[in-house]
């Protein structure tokens, strides 16, 4: 599986959960710490508590922090261990919490070549979707296309791999120091390959041309087969002074 590069505010929230565990000690109630990041920038803390009935585990715990101060949906996560034990996955449960609630979160793990980030579907492939979650979706975009998108000069987006749904959501500009965020709506999902694209698409995406979309896209994914089957997402976004 490819890494996925970390950013600066990603690696603040691994930072943060391995602060939080090594300050833990030797209480063997409180043994995991988990951070987790909003689309604000605002980083949540908190411990697991563990029990023989099933006490609940930090991830989980740190949902509920982040829900009671008001936060929206979660931009990255993750949890480690105290004793010195570094990063560490979630477990089924908390994925599958995650993946429910927060659909569009990345997930912090551990690699032999260091801490790397995981779409939290990736995590739990072909897994049950609670019918009953409300979760708020985010659609990630690079922060270089934050000005074309607030005025509507951007209105779709090429997408491989990356499960994108209609309706609202709010549109995050990643490594964003002024944390600038969107509220916007998908309007359409219109399913292509690659080298059928077309030149009014192109124009819709910002590009001048389809040679010069794919060559982005090729770039964004390297090894992107020319023949890919990839998603053409058509959005509107609220005024800039509707930002939350």
């Amino acid at each position: 599986m490819v890494s996925m590069k970390l950013f600066d505010s990603e690696r603040r929230v691994i930072e943060a959960a391995e602060r939080l565990a090594a300050a833990l000690g030797s209480d063997s109630n409180h043994t995991v710490a988990a951070a987790a990041m909003d689309t604000a920038g605002t980083i949540h803390e908190a411990v697991n508590v563990y029990h023989f009935t099933g006490g609940p585990c930090a991830e989980l715990v740190v949902l509920g922090v982040a829900a009671a101060a008001g936060a929206g949906p979660l931009v990255t996560i993750a949890a480690a261990g105290d004793q010195g034990r570094g990063l560490i996955p979630p477990c089924g449960r908390c994925r599958q919490a995650l993946l429910d609630l927060h659909p569009d979160v990345f997930v912090a793990v551990p690699t032999d070549e260091g801490p790397a980030l995981r779409p939290i579907r990736k995590l739990l492939p072909d897994a049950y979707f609670s019918p009953d979650a409300d979760a708020r979706r985010i659609v990630r975009f690079n922060k270089r296309y934050y000005e074309d998108i607030a005025t509507a000069r951007k209105t779709s987006t090429v997408r491989h791999d990356d499960p994108i749904a209609l309706g609202p959501a709010i549109f995050l500009f990643e490594d964003d120091e002024a944390q600038r965020t969107l509220n916007g709506t998908v309007t359409g999902i219109e399913r292509h390959r690659l080298d059928r694209l077309t030149a009014e698409q192109a124009r819709l995406d910002g590009f001048t041309s389809v040679d010069q979309l794919k060559k982005g896209l090729q770039d964004h994914y390297p090894g992107l087969p020319s023949d890919a089957e990839v998603d053409f997402v058509t959005f509107t976004v609220e005024a800039p002074d509707t930002v939350q």
